[in-house]
């Protein structure tokens, strides 16, 4: 073989090798930089820019695509713990000309995290509604979703800020009392007879605890590698002490049944989707919400965990584009009466 030849053999052997190793190495050694870098490729991938907002000294991150136009904007709330990134299974199932906005709720992620802030569920509500204010997003009325704490916090939010809302979707959502109590709420009721409190299942800080928070919520068994799941720890441990807080305060009398309380004063067309075999909320919540809310449409979703969003997100998306068609048919109807 030519030398020459040999040498662009070895020097493109060497360039591929560099980005191969630089992979491994993160994978190994840096499990929770492979993490974020996951996110950053994802968002970028489906055209998510990642934006900040503040509100006097506090500071809102949040990621959005597309303008507002004839459609309703639509903001979504995460989960305890989560961050906006959580979305974008779902997101990648909605159509690129919706505006699509998903903000890291208080104190997680990128936005102000202060020991003096309310965290309560009507305290994240007020936060939220500073956001919404702060970017505008209420010049018309936006359709929001929310999941599990996200969930009870879009509810009280249509609840006190009706005027800011055209519709509601809420994903197995916190807040409500449950006749049947979940396989959480047994692991809770253990830890407190115990004294072991501190060992909440929703708070992992091995690898080991993260697999069992995965088992619990999740009805699909991923099969996630130990670097992975490394990975997802070490993202999280920096943050467990804030999450332990965070937690006692929403689980707190103020907080727990905030939804329960404010359901009745939902005026805007809602939707309820929820995993059938939730272990961590129990779906017989979905009938506590379609009992006190007028023409609530509601939809079980077989197979399925408390991660509706990572379990069937393109079903979830769909439902969610259903709704709104009919909504918008409906509106259409009533204008043409």
């Amino acid at each position: 073989m030519d030398l020459d030849v040999l040498n662009m053999f070895v020097i493109a052997g060497g360039t591929l090798a560099i980005p191969i190793l630089a992979f491994v190495a993160s994978f190994l050694l840096w499990p929770s930089a492979l993490i974020r870098i996951y996110y950053w490729y994802w968002r970028r991938t489906l055209g998510m820019q990642v934006r900040y907002a503040n509100y006097d000294d506090y500071q809102f991150c949040y990621s959005y695509r597309g303008r507002p136009g004839y459609r309703p904007s639509i903001l979504m709330l995460h989960g305890f713990s989560a961050h906006k990134d959580m979305w974008l299974s779902i997101v990648k199932f909605l159509p690129k000309n919706l505006h699509l906005v998903c903000v890291d709720m208080p104190g997680h992620e990128g936005t102000t995290r202060s020991a003096l802030d309310d965290y309560s569920i009507s305290g994240q509500a007020k936060r939220i509604h500073q956001f919404v204010e702060c970017i505008k997003l209420n010049r018309r009325p936006f359709h929001l979703v929310g999941t599990s704490m996200g969930g009870n916090v879009a509810g009280v939010y249509a609840a006190q800020y009706p005027e800011d809302i055209c519709s509601l979707t809420l994903i197995c959502p916190a807040g409500l009392p449950s006749t049947t109590d979940s396989k959480f709420i047994k692991q809770l009721r253990e830890l407190q007879e115990s004294e072991r409190i501190d060992r909440i299942p929703l708070i992992p800080s091995t690898p080991e605890e993260m697999a069992d928070m995965l088992k619990l919520c999740s009805y699909v068994r991923f099969k996630v590698p130990q670097q992975i799941l490394q990975g997802l720890v070490d993202v999280r441990i920096p943050h467990n002490d804030f999450y332990r807080k965070l937690f006692l305060e929403i689980v707190d009398e103020k907080s727990r049944h905030s939804l329960h309380e404010n359901m009745s004063k939902i005026q805007a067309p809602t939707q309820v989707i929820w995993g059938k075999q939730d272990q961590v909320l129990d779906v017989s919540g979905a009938s506590v919400l379609a009992s006190a809310i007028p023409d609530c449409h509601v939809y079980i979703l077989e197979n399925c965990g408390h991660s509706v969003v990572v379990e069937r997100p393109r079903k979830t998306a769909n439902l969610i584009l259903e709704f709104l068609a009919l909504l918008h048919s409906l509106d259409n109807n009533k204008k043409q009466a």
